[in-house]
Formats: C-alpha cells, sequence, structure tokens
C-alpha cells in the first residue's frame, strides 16, 4: 500500500527564533525540512554563533531560495549572493547574512534539523 504525508508550515512541528530570525520544522516522511526567515541585520556570526558555539556554521545546506538576498562566504574566503529562485548546496564552513532591507526566506532540506538548536 502507498502512503504520503502532505504538511504546511502554516503549522510546523517545531519552531526555533533567534534574534533576527526563525526556522520552522516540518517533520515528514521520517525527515524534516526547514523554513529559515531572516530579517535584515542577521548575520550567522552575529546571531547564530553564540547557540552553535563554533566559528562558522558546520551545518551543510540544500536550499531553496525564495526571497531576498542572502550573502555567503565559504572558509576558503569564497563569497556570493544567493537570490530568489536559485539553488545552494552548502558545505559545512560558511558564514552568511542578509543583503538589504527584505526578508531572506530559504527551505532547506539538509541543515535545518539542528539549526539554532539549544544544546
Amino acid at each position: 500500500m502507498t502512503t504520503f504525508d502532505h504538511r504546511d508550515f502554516q503549522k510546523p512541528d517545531e519552531v526555533r527564533e533567534f534574534d533576527c530570525g526563525q526556522v520552522e520544522l516540518l517533520r515528514i516522511d521520517s525527515r524534516e525540512v526547514g523554513r529559515l526567515t531572516l530579517k535584515p541585520g542577521w548575520r550567522w556570526s552575529t546571531h547564530v554563533k553564540p547557540i552553535a558555539g563554533t566559528d562558522l556554521c558546520e551545518a551543510p545546506h540544500f536550499q531553496y531560495h525564495v526571497s531576498g538576498t542572502l550573502r555567503i562566504r565559504m572558509a576558503d574566503g569564497t563569497e556570493f549572493d544567493a537570490t530568489p529562485g536559485q539553488v545552494t548546496s552548502l558545505p559545512e564552513g560558511h558564514d552568511a547574512w542578509v543583503v538589504g532591507d527584505e526578508d531572506v526566506v530559504v527551505v532547506d532540506w539538509w541543515g535545518a534539523t539542528h539549526y539554532a538548536e539549544h544544546q
């Protein structure tokens, strides 16, 4: 018998809030997908680093960018902007921040499970 699951971010299983942002998690088909909303002024190294306790974000990400501009700097110094309609696959070891005055919204299939999770 084939099964299905149908979920909505309007009713997430968990919401984690942090300064200038939040992550909403859906648990679906024994996996998790997250929607991150990041406000203007948000920067990983300022707002999430104290929660993570690492110098750079160590979560790999596979994200679809819904809105806003997210600037990403890899550990090797490579830097680029991710904008609406783009998909990024990021290994561990990066910083990121919102560029401009629009909220950044991304849907993340790999890196949201423990994102901004207090230990």
